[in-house]
């Protein structure tokens, strides 16, 4: 058999679950955030599509440099 106080352990736990699941549903702390987010991302794509070809393989080439100067400090 289950004791009361399991029994009361158990619905504490669903109590709580509960309220977690309803903080978390009112919660709009982090939607700016995702909105900033989600509009960098289309700025990004969007100057992507509009940029010249040659500025790929520049950028490329920058990080490329900046990596093995990392790189090369870390060694």
């Amino acid at each position: 058999m289950v004791s009361s106080s399991e029994k009361l352990s158990e619905v504490m736990k669903m109590v709580t679950f509960y309220l977690a699941g309803r903080r978390l549903k009112l919660d709009r702390s982090g939607q700016d955030l995702i909105e900033y987010a989600l509009l960098a991302a289309s700025i990004s794509m969007a100057a992507g599509a509009f940029l010249p070809q040659w500025v790929g393989p520049t950028i490329s080439a920058i990080f490329s440099k900046v990596t093995s100067c990392l790189v090369a400090g870390n060694g």
